[in-house]
């Protein structure tokens, strides 16, 4: 018996591992006529805003820790650049799997920066005028892991 939407609606709302896998299932035999297709729509779209979200919440946590570094050396930590690091990894990975996100990166840097000036203020309570108010570090600097500001 063939599956309805309200069956397909069902189980996106109860059980969304099970929904996946029937989804799969359904597609890979061909059987498209019963393919859930709305919530799959929607499922791709929010994997995109999910990656997206994701590089942007990368790159401020890594443009924090460089304006860290650079405007407060004497607090200097293993923290940090450890952090920079796993965040650094996290962009280049991002990044190679989804060679397209590389646009949307160089898109997002002001407003990223923006953001991380906001946070680096309140981290280290340093006054505002401080930071510059345009980007300091190229994007090649930003994921580059011999790059530290002095």
């Amino acid at each position: 018996m063939p599956s309805t939407k309200t069956d397909d609606q069902t189980l996106y709302e109860t059980d969304y591992l099970q929904w996946i896998e029937t989804s799969v299932e359904k597609l890979r035999s061909g059987n498209y006529a019963n393919v859930d297709w709305d919530n799959l729509i929607e499922e791709l779209e929010d994997m995109g805003r999910s990656e997206r979200r994701s590089l942007e919440s990368n790159l401020i946590v890594v443009l924090v820790h460089l304006l860290k570094w650079q405007y407060q050396p004497e607090r200097r930590s293993g923290s940090w650049e450890s952090s920079i690091i796993e965040h650094r990894r996290r962009i280049k990975k991002a990044l190679k799997e989804s060679p397209s996100l590389k646009r949307y990166f160089e898109t997002i840097l002001s407003e990223c920066y923006t953001e991380a000036v906001k946070q680096a203020k309140a981290e280290t309570r340093l006054p505002l005028d401080i930071f510059p108010t345009q980007c300091p570090y190229e994007l090649g600097a930003i994921i580059n892991d011999e790059f530290l500001p002095q």
